[in-house]
Formats: structure tokens, C-alpha cells, sequence
């Protein structure tokens, strides 16, 4: 699907039921999205059309909560729990829970805002297949670089539920201010009718993403640039207000590990591809991102070991 007429403004279209192990073809075609888009459009991944939908009703439920209510939804890392309307980014608010492959995270969110046992159902429907597409993205991701690996599986997986509060008066400022994601990938359920969202491309122009009901955008964020040694591109995006509607987005993020240090595998590192970046804990990147008010993924420089 295109979102434009110049041929650089195409996001890549990888069909998840087209692989296979005797077909290099697509994994090819993921290396490239990653490579020189850093985003790409999921579509044939085996979550209903219809849990889709009721996700998205629950998320909109649990914002007409009253704001004292959302506020129990707490951090457990900065940027976890309620974030509010504020000063950067007015028309914004945001819930989340740190891992929606955790048990334990999953029953502290439906605490926190007194969800209802059809809330919770969904909620868990939904955290269980969408982890699971995560992972697979991000098995097929390391595959498309020569490797077999499992390593993602123990990384903890956000959930950020995002409401935008677009109004006439809104219309041409800023939803979400430009930023690359810190973690390694981001599965982002777009609102399948507002649209807002745009993508940078290599020539430095933000490019329109359409609403497509029913599918999936993949953003790779600066974990994934370091892991891939600099290969894959951490790609920058904001949101825009385009029209006076609500809209709303749920992403899950695979972040980086709970425990040691991040960095490129050594079969990512040779004499012609020598290592890029300092070893870091994710933890130590997150903290070093927020410290020195770098969004868009700048703070990669400051670990640089080679130009």
C-alpha cells in the first residue's frame, strides 16, 4: 500500500504467512525494511480482525476512567504507568504495564484500575498473542542476519495504550513530539481511522502512514541499532493532529534485557564491520536517554567506538 505517489513514500509490506525455511527471499525483504526503513507494515499474522477490535473498545474504556483511577496505573520503570496531559505534549495521555509477558505485571495493571473480568479477558487474549508475534518478529529479524537465536524471549515487552485528543483547535499542532523508541521493536495497533502518524524516511522527510484496518506497524528503535551493529535503522516518528477526532493507538515494545549488558553479536563484528558501540545495559541506555533529554536516538553517539 502506498501513502503517496513518490515511490519513497511506500512502507514496506512483509506478509508473515510467506515465510518459510527454504525461502530467502523474504527474509531479504525484512533485512531491507529494517536496513533502509527501520518500519514496515505486518499483515497476514494470525490475531483476529476481532480481538483487534476489542482491544481497542477496552483501551477506550479504561481511558473514561476518572483520572484518580488512572493514576494507580503507576511505573515501574519511568514511562510505564498513566502518563498525563503535559506541557511537551498536551493532547496526549498514555497507560501501560512494564511486561505483558509477565503474570504477575498483567494482575498489578487490572488491580490498579479495577478492570472487569471481560477487560481482563481481552487483555490477557490480546498480551498473549501479540507477545508472541513480538517474538516471532524479532526471531525472523535475527534470522534475516545469518542467526538462530531465542534471545528476545526473556526481554520484557511494554504495553503502552495512547489516546489523542484531537480537537478543532488541535488541528496542525503536534499529538506526540518526534522520537526514535528506545527499546529493540515496537508493534504499534494504529487507530483504523485516524490517521496522524508519520514515519522519517533516508532523505529525511516525514512520510504519512494511512490507517489499515487489521494490520500491524513494526517500528525498530535504537536497541535494535545497536544489537545489528548499526545496520538497522532506528527510525525517527511523531504523531500530528490531521483532524478534530480521537484516536487512539496500542504499542508493544520489546525493550532490552533485565539483566547484562547490550551489544552486537560477535558474528555482527568483523574487520569490515568493526564494533560500533560501547556494551551498555539497557537500564543504563534508558536512564542515559532521559538524563541527557536525547529522544532521537542521539545517545547512541555518546557509546560510538568507531565512525
Amino acid at each position: 500500500m502506498t501513502v503517496g505517489d513518490n515511490w519513497k513514500h511506500v512502507v514496506p509490506i512483509i506478509d508473515m504467512q510467506e515465510f518459510d525455511q527454504d525461502d530467502v527471499d523474504h527474509y531479504r525483504k525484512l533485512r531491507e525494511a529494517a536496513e533502509e526503513w527501520g518500519c514496515f507494515r505486518v499483515v497476514n499474522h494470525n490475531i483476529p480482525v476481532g480481538l483487534m477490535t476489542q482491544m481497542k473498545k477496552v483501551v477506550s474504556e479504561l481511558f473514561d476512567l476518572p483520572t484518580e483511577t488512572k493514576r494507580h496505573n503507576i511505573d515501574l520503570i519511568t514511562g510505564s504507568g498513566y502518563l498525563a496531559p503535559n506541557f511537551a505534549n498536551p493532547n496526549y495521555e498514555s497507560l501501560g504495564l512494564h511486561d505483558l509477558g509477565s503474570p504477575q505485571d498483567l494482575g498489578a495493571f487490572f488491580s490498579q484500575l479495577d478492570a472487569s473480568p471481560h477487560q481482563r479477558e481481552i487483555l490477557e487474549t490480546y498480551a498473549k498473542a501479540i507477545h508472541e508475534l513480538a517474538l516471532d518478529l524479532g526471531k525472523k529479524l535475527a534470522k534475516c542476519m545469518g542467526l538462530v537465536t531465542d534471545l528476545f524471549k526473556d526481554w520484557p515487552c511494554q504495553l503502552r495504550m495512547n489516546k489523542y485528543h484531537f480537537t478543532p483547535e488541535t488541528v496542525g499542532s503536534s499529538g506526540v513530539l518526534v522520537h526514535s523508541d528506545c527499546g529493540f521493536l515496537t508493534i504499534v495497533q494504529d487507530d483504523e481511522n485516524v490517521g496522524g502518524l508519520e514515519a522519517m524516511d533516508n532523505f529525511g522527510a516525514f512520510v504519512p502512514i494511512r490507517p489499515w484496518p487489521g494490520t500491524f506497524l513494526v517500528n525498530l528503535g535504537d536497541v535494535a541499532k545497536l544489537w545489528s551493529n548499526g545496520r538497522f535503522r532506528n527510525v525517527k516518528h511523531r504523531v500530528e493532529c490531521k483532524e478534530s477526532s480521537v484516536r487512539f493507538s496500542i504499542a508493544s515494545s520489546i525493550l532490552g534485557p533485565n539483566e547484562g549488558e547490550m551489544e552486537a553479536p560477535p558474528e555482527l563484528v568483523d574487520t569490515e564491520h568493526p564494533r560500533l558501540y560501547a556494551p551498555i545495559t539497557y537500564e543504563d541506555y534508558r536512564k542515559l536517554r532521559q538524563t541527557k533529554r536525547m529522544a532521537t536516538g542521539e545517545a547512541l553517539e555518546l557509546l560510538r567506538t568507531h565512525s
